[in-house]
């Protein structure tokens, strides 16, 4: 068994009589993506301060890349990157001015520091911006800047908190290009976001944080299937058909208009399978048949009572 790249348990926070993190647990395996997901002041970004070290936990214990937080916070900063909510681009000096700060905050050789920051801005697509400053550039690409400079030091392990937040799709997928390669890379992320399609997208894991509390953890498809209205629907050639598989699935729905018939299910191959042996052994011919199983905007509104701010703001 690998030792975990981010290892929580028990963590507490609290700012006055507001507590903010209430004994979470997390369990990050290397190489993968984890996506913590929450409504606003669930406590994301604190989750994230504590493990990149920039506050101190209340309670428990936590390793980041085989380091213990509270222990050795000194090992488990050079083996980290940190993409905040907010750019830590400095618009004052030059794309690659950038970079080579943080080279030289990483005490890198300075041939390295420039060999290092040459590659991250062809690989970022930002060499032909490298001598102007981020004031001119877009959303877009000072996030893949901002990104940039976090893998200066070569980390481990990426916290990144929010980091599509505000940039448009196109640019979007392209930072999820990026993510994939990193991940392909041995590189660990761990990722909050607002937006569920990029936490369906990306995550290995996600664990839903609502109120200081992990409510719920699991694969995308594992959380799907907890929440109630997955269903098959499966389509006949005739009525006579339609009532027939009615009589073998008598928990179904029919529409006779549409010779349709509705059928609960978590969606699982096992379920699946089930339904169409019963159909198989009284002979009903089906014409298609497709799965509909709750998305995460579901999963998201059955654990926490609310959309996401990504969500509202997608449907106002």
């Amino acid at each position: 068994m690998s030792v975990p790249a981010i290892s929580a348990t028990g963590l507490r926070k609290s700012y006055g009589d507001k507590v903010v993190l209430d004994g979470i647990d997390l369990d990050v395996a290397p190489g993968t993506v984890f996506a913590l997901l929450g409504p606003n002041g669930a406590g994301k970004t604190t989750a994230v301060n504590i493990l990149s070290t920039l506050v101190g936990a209340d309670g428990g214990t936590a390793t980041v890349a085989g380091h213990d937080l509270v222990g050795e916070p000194d090992a488990v900063r050079a083996a980290i990157g940190l993409t905040g909510q907010f750019s830590a681009v400095d618009n004052l000096l030059t794309g690659e001015e950038n970079l080579l700060l943080m080279a030289d905050l990483h005490h890198l050789r300075r041939r390295e520091g420039r060999r290092r920051a040459a590659e991250l801005l062809d690989r970022f697509d930002l060499a032909e911006v490298a001598k102007t400053t981020p004031a001119t550039y877009s959303g877009g690409m000072r996030r893949k800047l901002d990104l940039a400079m976090t893998l200066v030091g070569d980390p481990e392990v990426i916290f990144l908190d929010e980091p599509t937040t505000g940039l448009d799709p196109r640019s979007r997928r392209t930072m999820w290009e990026i993510i994939r390669d990193l991940v392909a890379n041995g590189v660990t992320i761990l990722l909050t976001t607002q937006y569920l399609e990029e936490a369906d997208q990306l995550a290995d894991r996600i664990a839903v944080l609502d109120h200081g509390r992990l409510v719920a953890a699991g694969t995308s498809d594992e959380l799907k299937r907890r929440v109630p209205g997955g269903h098959l629907q499966l389509r006949f050639p005739d009525t006579g058909a339609l009532h027939r598989a009615t009589q073998a699935l008598r928990e179904s729905t029919q529409d006779e208009e549409t010779l349709t018939l509705r059928v609960p299910t978590d969606g699982s191959v096992v379920a699946l399978r089930a339904v169409l042996d019963r159909l198989d052994a009284e002979a009903v011919a089906v014409d298609s048949l497709t799965v509909h199983t709750p998305d995460l905007d579901d999963v998201f509104l059955s654990l926490t009572g609310h959309r996401t701010e990504a969500t509202k703001e997608l449907a106002s």
